[in-house]
């Protein structure tokens, strides 16, 4: 399996569709937090403006995409300036009811704002320098889909599919917002030096081998040595040329994908917390315990009790 296949199956990657939009001028959305997720909005018709914080707006025109990771509040508007409303209020106001079309305004002809408004959320806990890369927006525009033919091609089938009623078209959007995600970090990595940097680790042949032995034997007990090994690299070259790329140092990076791998496994009772110890490289259930608590803030029998939960 390629590494970032491995990575994203082991944070459990799912799209999640919110709703799609019929917005008529004027409008203003205020989006509220919504952290462990990263949410996406995308233009089928019309233009809007979407701000983060104090950032200058992203202009998202006719089939452009801006993904707003780390569940971080944002607005959305007609114009650049206009002062947005939570979206809780402008939801009920409205008298939208969770299903079908959020229209504000009359009617939804060609002149409305169409969005197809959704989130990627991660299983619980989930966490990796990937995510921690991405910038405060990702933003998919014209220039960008034309240099990406697969993730232009998914936003052409979402788009048809955002009118359809038929079984299972909610299903193949979700799919397809998979997809577009995936697709969206490899052509946008450009917005972000972090970013740039992780993808590039990932498919350096000398890093990406490293991290590649890592992934395929998480209980190995991996010196930088070793690694430089399997890297073809000094070790001092190597630690270098990973902390610059990775954002962090290679022993680093395996003490938290152990980790992750190991809150993966919780999932399934089958398996005892001292022996899920073993299979991720820990001498002592104790020690594992420790490790993992100081990362997710409770004990892995605690976490395993409110996953079931």
């Amino acid at each position: 399996m390629d590494l970032l296949s491995d990575i994203l199956d082991s944070l459990a990657l799912q799209g999640q569709l919110y709703f799609r939009t019929c917005f008529n001028s004027p409008w203003a959305v205020a989006v509220p937090d919504y952290p462990a997720a990263i949410r996406f909005h995308y233009a089928v018709q019309g233009e809007c403006f979407v701000r983060v914080d104090d950032e200058a707006p992203v202009h998202l025109q006719q089939g452009d995409l801006v993904l707003v990771p780390a569940g971080t509040a944002h607005s959305i508007s007609d114009t650049k300036d206009r002062r947005p409303a939570e979206l809780e209020s402008v939801m009920r106001d409205s008298g939208y009811s969770g299903s079908g079309t959020f229209v504000l305004g009359e009617g939804c002809d060609d002149k409305a704002t169409q969005l197809m408004c959704g989130h990627f959320s991660f299983a619980q806990g989930g966490n990796h320098p990937l995510l921690r890369s991405l910038p405060a927006m990702l933003h998919v525009s014209a220039g960008k889909r034309s240099q990406a033919f697969w993730l232009d091609e998914a936003l052409r089938l979402m788009a048809r599919q955002m009118p359809e009623s038929d079984p299972g078209s909610t299903a193949v959007v979700r799919r397809m917002s998979e997809i577009i995600f995936i697709e969206t970090i490899r052509c946008c990595s450009d917005q972000s030096d972090q970013l740039a940097g992780l993808m590039a680790a990932l498919t350096d042949q000398r890093i990406s081998r490293a991290i590649q032995a890592m992934h395929n034997d998480v209980a190995m007990q991996w010196t930088v040595e070793a690694l430089a090994r399997e890297a073809a690299m000094s070790r001092s070259r190597f630690a270098e040329r990973f902390q610059a790329l990775v954002g962090c140092g290679p022993l680093t990076y395996l003490a938290e994908w152990r980790l992750q791998k190991a809150r993966a496994l919780l999932q399934d009772n089958r398996i005892s917390v001292q022996e899920i110890a073993g299979r991720v490289g820990y001498q002592s259930p104790a020690a594992f315990t420790r490790a993992f608590a100081n990362m997710f803030g409770e004990s892995p029998t605690r976490f395993r009790a409110n996953l079931a939960a």
